[in-house]
């Protein structure tokens, strides 16, 4: 009888150790899964493109177009005092919560900025070229009027026709702008508002 306890008690110790030995090595399986999907859990992502306004102020302006220009008797006289009194021609929300006016991502893409008849004048630069500074360095705070005829520092400015219906969430006594040149329609510049993100086609008035 005792040779058979002694057996019994024999077996159990020899369970008891072969499990203790494989316990470890579940441990370590377990916490090596565990820590492989913390990490890919916890993995930094790329901060998703494409916001808009903000507060975001471009770089640079946009890239030049390579289209065609039209031939001199095809340009047309545009009058930067007249209203807008239409809806805007174009739609470009190229994402759906995206303004349906000329924008800049948070990744320095200009949506919308095109080399269209549009903006041909027969006389540009009619009252000279803007002597300030242009770019992200210099933001300029607007000081009154309206579309057809806005200031800051002295300087004189009207919206575009073609872009008279993309300015009315502007608010032209308190918001930011920042003017870049464009390089491609003379006689305008783009005038930027980081508050919306958006831009519209500007005339310097002297």
């Amino acid at each position: 009888m005792n040779k058979k306890l002694t057996l019994a008690f024999a077996g159990l110790l020899v369970f008891g150790s072969s499990a203790a030995l494989a316990q470890p090595q579940h441990d370590r399986g377990e916490h090596h899964d565990d820590s492989h999907a913390a990490a890919q859990h916890g993995a930094p992502h790329e901060a998703p493109q494409g916001h808009v306004g903000g507060g975001y102020v471009p770089e640079h302006g946009p890239q030049p177009q390579h289209e065609a220009r039209p031939e001199p008797h095809q340009q047309v006289r545009a009058e930067p005092h007249q209203e807008a009194r239409t809806a805007p021609a174009h739609d470009y929300r190229d994402v759906p919560e995206h303004p349906n006016a000329p924008h800049v991502h948070d990744d320095g893409r200009w949506v919308g900025h095109e080399n269209r008849e549009a903006y041909r004048l027969d006389r540009p630069w009619e009252h000279g070229h803007f002597p300030g500074h242009f770019g992200p360095n210099y933001v300029y705070r607007l000081g009154g009027g309206g579309p057809s005829r806005f200031w800051f520092n002295g300087a004189y400015f009207a919206v575009a026709p073609p872009d008279l219906g993309y300015v009315s969430d502007w608010n032209w006594a308190s918001d930011d702008i920042v003017l870049y040149e464009d390089p491609d329609d003379p006689g305008y510049y783009l005038a930027y508002n980081p508050r919306l993100g958006t831009y519209v086609h500007v005339l310097y008035l002297g």
